[in-house]
């Protein structure tokens, strides 16, 4: 039977993808302190298309990553 490729196989899979997830946000979030509108507007479509992407299961680790990152965006 093949394995879901959707779901981390174990916990240090889990929290690997949970933290990936986060840096990625991170990385988008940091795109904001850039003084340009073009970017501005790259950078939030980016934070948009990854917070939309997150796994349901996976939000509350990926949080936790947000809130030790330092930065603003949450997930519900």
């Amino acid at each position: 039977m093949p394995s879901r490729s959707s779901e981390p196989a174990s916990p240090l899979r889990r929290w690997q993808t949970a933290r990936s997830w986060a840096r990625l946000i991170r990385e988008a979030e940091g795109l904001w302190h850039v003084d340009v509108r073009v970017l501005h507007r790259l950078a939030a479509q980016e934070l948009l298309h990854l917070v939309q992407e997150v796994p349901p299961r996976l939000r509350h680790r990926v949080n936790r990553w947000l809130e030790s990152f330092h930065v603003a965006t949450r997930l519900r």
